[in-house]
């Protein structure tokens, strides 16, 4: 019998439970006492700022750890660890913890595109002209 011949065994291999545990948190499953309970302050971390000199449009797309929030009286706790939003020209905001990473892409118009994050102390910021190439800041 050659070593792929096995029936059903992938190869001979198997996945141990440690080996399985940081497939799944690597991509992305956390345990829920991990998450970050913010209540109903669901903008009280980093500021994020988009500029477009020139009214181009934009896509942004910022991740962070997880948090559970408060959504309404049948959600009391849902949770997240995603924002997106497009738009044109300038925009602004907060995401909900102090930790987190954003890419700005370009999607039309003239001119630059720019993101920066901001925390108490500390700023990033970048910009890009490219649509393939997206601006990318954060702080982990």
């Amino acid at each position: 019998m050659t070593r792929g011949a096995r029936g059903g065994s992938a190869g001979g291999r198997r996945l141990t439970l440690p080996v399985l545990a940081s497939i799944v948190l690597a991509s992305g499953g956390a345990p829920a006492s991990a998450q970050t309970w913010v209540g109903e302050n669901i903008e009280g971390g980093l500021h994020w700022h988009v500029s477009t000199p020139n009214g181009a449009s934009w896509r942004l797309e910022c991740r962070f750890p997880p948090v559970t929030y408060y959504r309404n009286v049948y959600e009391r706790k849902v949770w997240i660890n995603r924002f997106e939003r497009t738009g044109r020209g300038a925009d602004s905001g907060r995401l909900p913890l102090n930790v987190g990473y954003c890419h700005l892409w370009k999607t039309g118009g003239r001119g630059a595109v720019a993101l920066g994050l901001a925390r108490p102390g500390e700023a990033v910021g970048d910009a890009t002209v490219d649509p393939s190439e997206p601006a990318a800041v954060g702080f982990l």
